[in-house]
């Protein structure tokens, strides 16, 4: 196996996302990433594709391009499926699952053509087809070009392996990193979340702190590949770096249950040290000691969780207190409805692209620091 080939990696995040995500791919050494609809691409070997598991914080998935051919009816892809070279990639003791999608394409029912694949793929190469598989090959059929690539994350990403307990609106992990690194966000300063939950900003923050790897208490589809070496990945992984002590992230919420959720997914994080959690309604929070910060809060929001209209109030008491006791500290909301967001009073800046996040569509408001 060669494992200095290069090849195209795909990594997929929320609509209105991937130029936050392509500055991280970027940053973290992945060179030449370039955004595109739906995601991130950039070129290289199988070491990046567990690296990028490993320490993308924005990423859902890593998807890595396995091959690609022109094919204009089913015959022709069961043809060129039988003749693909699956044995470089998968395991033919391993189950797998196949995806297909079509678009503007000859072939357009998905079902025939996943048959196909599935059969070539059992007959040729002999791996079991499993609904539940823990390998999916993933078929795009679009201008009729069959683009092959194998999901090498398994479960979405977000899930970072240490959260057990979540709130009943959560902000998914992946996401709430970019919108931290949106707000120019580095590990350096306090971070302050005033509806906490079950403490993903407060959680990602501190991680991001302490150099911690999103993807080390997890295990990977990649695991089950023919190109996976546990020696070579195990090197990847890092020690987490010293932090200044003194640097403290801090979540409150109404919600006892929250507050309890938060201090035992910090711990099981590893970062209960530098995290404080504490039950308080968000007009109740006061300014913590030191340097100021970074306050970040996705409040309920209509169409979320209850009704609008009882919002604006809750809203309006946020941006008194922030205005009134976090002179120094900048501020991000996010939130579903511009009216929210200006009824805190606050002025914010220009916004960036919205995101889709479970059917609705959500915008980062940002503030300069509160004069």
């Amino acid at each position: 196996m060669n494992t200095h080939a290069k090849f195209e990696i795909f990594a997929v995040v929320a609509p209105g996302l991937e130029l936050a995500l392509r500055d991280e791919a970027l940053d973290l050494g992945f060179r030449k990433a370039k955004a595109a609809p739906g995601g991130v691409r950039f070129r290289g070997t199988w070491t990046d594709v567990w690296r990028a598991n490993l320490e993308l914080r924005g990423a859902a998935k890593i998807l890595a391009r396995i091959g690609s051919f022109r094919v204009t009816h089913l015959a022709q892809l069961d043809k060129l499926s039988r003749e693909f070279d699956w044995a470089r990639t998968l395991r033919a003791d391993v189950p797998v699952r196949v995806e297909v999608t079509c678009k503007r394409s000859k072939i357009y029912h998905a079902g025939a053509a996943t048959e196909r694949i599935e059969r070539a793929i059992a007959e040729e190469f002999g791996a079991p087809i499993d609904k539940d598989a823990p390998v999916v090959v993933k078929a795009r059929i679009e201008e009729d070009t069959c683009t092959l690539s194998v999901d090498t994350s398994g479960e979405l990403l977000h899930k970072r392996g240490h959260k057990v307990a979540v709130g009943k609106a959560p902000m998914r992990e992946n996401m709430a990193a970019l919108f931290l690194r949106q707000c120019d966000f580095d590990g350096s300063e306090p971070v302050l979340d005033p509806m906490c939950g079950s403490g993903t900003f407060v959680i990602e923050a501190a991680e991001i702190a302490k150099g911690l790897q999103p993807g080390r208490s997890r295990g990977f589809a990649f695991e089950q590949l023919a190109t996976f070496d546990p020696d070579a990945f195990r090197a990847l992984k890092k020690e987490p770096q010293t932090t200044d002590q003194m640097l403290q992230f801090f979540g409150s919420d109404r919600n006892a249950g929250a507050i309890e959720m938060s201090t035992a997914n910090a711990a099981r994080a590893g970062i209960g040290d530098i995290t404080k959690f504490r039950q308080c309604g968000a007009s109740e929070i006061e300014r913590p000691d030191g340097p100021p910060g970074l306050i970040i809060v996705n409040p309920p929001y209509g169409g979320r969780i209850g009704d609008k209209k009882t919002l604006f109030a809750l809203y309006g008491s946020l941006g008194r207190t922030l205005s009134d006791r976090f002179k120094g500290w900048r501020v991000g909301i996010v939130t579903n409805e511009a009216s929210l967001a200006h009824a805190t009073g606050l002025r914010f800046k220009p916004t960036t692209s919205p995101v889709s996040h479970g059917g609705i569509k959500i915008t980062l408001y940002q503030t300069d620091p509160i004069a």
